[in-house]
C-alpha cells in the first residue's frame, strides 16, 4: 500500500486519496448539466470498482448530494434559472418517499445481487424513456430550437443597448406565471410551460421510494422524467432536480444513521469517503452548471440516456450470469 493509499474503515475501501474526487468532478460536470447530482453513477462505481456493496453506499451517497449539490444549485439560481413552485413539488413528493425506500433497501435489497438487478432495472427504464423521447422529437421534427438557450424574443431589436440587454437577461430567467393546487405555469425562453401537480407530486413520491433505496434523492430520475415525458426544458429542470436531491438527501442521511437496521447489517454513511467524493462533486456541479446553457439539449439528454443504458445492460447481464 503506497503513502497515497487510504484505508476508510467504514465501507472497507483502500483507494488513492486523489480518486474520489477526481471520478466525482467528471461524473459531476456531465450530469449536473441534465439536473443530476452524479450520485446516481457514483453508486456503480462504488459497487463494481471500490466493492463498497453495504446499505451503507446508499447512505454515503447522500452525503455526497449533501457536499457537492449546493454549488451547482447557487450556479442555477444566480442566472434566475430554478424553478422555485417546480423543486418545492418534488421535494414534497420525495422526501416522504425516501423514508419508505430506506425500509425498502435494508429489508429486501440488502443482498448486493439483488441490488445490482434493482440498479438496473431502474436505470434501463429511464434511459429507454429518454432516448425515445428524445429519438421521437428528432422523427416528428419536434426538437426545441433553439437548441442552447434562446435569446432574447423576436422584435427585442438588434442594438446592444441597456434595454436589448435586459430584454435578453429576461427571456433566459424562469418567471412564474401561475402558481394553483392542480398546475404551474412558467415561462422562460419567450415559451410557457405547464406542469399538472397532482401527477408531478405522485410521480415524484414513486420516485423518492426508488431513490431512498438507490442513494440518489429522487431528482436524478425526475429530471429525466420532467424533460421526457412532461416536455419541460432541461434547462429549466435542472436546478429544481437538483436543489430536491439535496433536500431529501438530508433526510436520507437522517435515516441511515440514526434508525437502527436488524443485526449485522451497515448503514451508516462512510462520512470521510462521501466527503471526498462531495469535494469533487463541488467543483464539477459548478462547472457544469455554468455550461449547460452552451450545450444543446438533445445532446445532454442523449448523453444521460446512453451512460444510463450501458450501466443497466452491465448490472442486468452480471445479475444473470452469477
Amino acid at each position: 500500500m503506497d503513502a497515497l493509499t487510504v484505508h476508510f474503515p467504514v465501507s472497507g475501501v483502500d483507494t488513492s486519496l486523489f480518486m474520489p474526487p477526481l471520478v466525482a468532478f467528471v461524473v459531476s460536470f456531465f450530469s449536473s448539466m441534465g439536473g443530476v447530482s452524479g450520485a446516481f453513477f457514483l453508486l456503480p462505481y462504488q459497487v463494481s470498482v471500490l466493492n463498497f456493496v453495504s446499505p451503507s453506499v446508499t447512505s454515503t451517497n447522500f452525503v455526497f448530494n449533501i457536499v457537492a449539490i449546493p454549488s451547482g444549485v447557487y450556479r442555477y439560481m444566480r442566472e434566475g434559472r430554478l424553478a422555485w413552485p417546480l423543486a418545492g413539488i418534488i421535494v414534497a413528493g420525495t422526501l416522504p418517499g425516501v423514508l419508505l425506500g430506506y425500509y425498502l433497501r435494508v429489508s429486501f435489497l440488502p443482498d448486493p445481487r439483488i441490488f445490482r438487478l434493482f440498479i438496473g432495472c431502474v436505470l434501463l427504464y429511464i434511459a429507454v424513456h429518454l432516448l425515445y423521447a428524445t429519438f421521437s422529437e428528432y422523427r416528428t421534427g419536434a426538437t426545441p430550437k433553439p437548441h442552447t438557450i434562446p435569446g432574447p424574443p423576436a422584435g427585442a431589436g438588434p442594438g446592444g443597448g441597456s434595454g436589448d440587454t435586459r430584454r435578453r437577461g429576461a427571456c433566459r430567467q424562469i418567471r412564474t406565471v401561475a402558481f394553483s393546487v392542480r398546475k404551474i405555469d412558467y415561462a422562460f425562453g419567450g415559451e410557457t410551460f405547464s406542469v399538472g401537480i397532482p401527477a408531478l407530486f405522485t410521480v415524484a413520491l414513486v420516485v423518492g421510494i426508488i431513490g431512498g433505496a438507490y442513494g440518489i434523492g429522487g431528482g436524478s430520475i425526475l429530471a429525466p422524467f420532467c424533460v421526457a415525458v412532461l416536455k419541460l426544458p432541461v434547462y429549466t429542470v435542472a436546478g429544481a432536480a437538483l436543489l430536491g436531491t439535496f433536500l431529501t438527501s438530508i433526510a436520507g442521511v437522517v435515516l441511515y444513521s440514526l434508525i437502527p437496521a436488524r443485526a449485522g447489517l451497515s448503514t451508516t454513511p462512510d462520512w470521510m469517503l462521501g466527503i471526498l467524493f462531495g469535494i469533487g462533486g463541488i467543483f464539477g456541479m459548478y462547472c457544469g452548471a455554468r455550461l449547460q446553457k452552451h450545450v444543446p439539449q438533445a445532446a445532454i439528454k442523449t448523453m444521460l440516456a446512453a451512460i444510463m443504458l450501458l450501466l443497466a445492460c452491465r448490472y442486468i447481464l452480471e445479475y444473470l450470469s452469477a
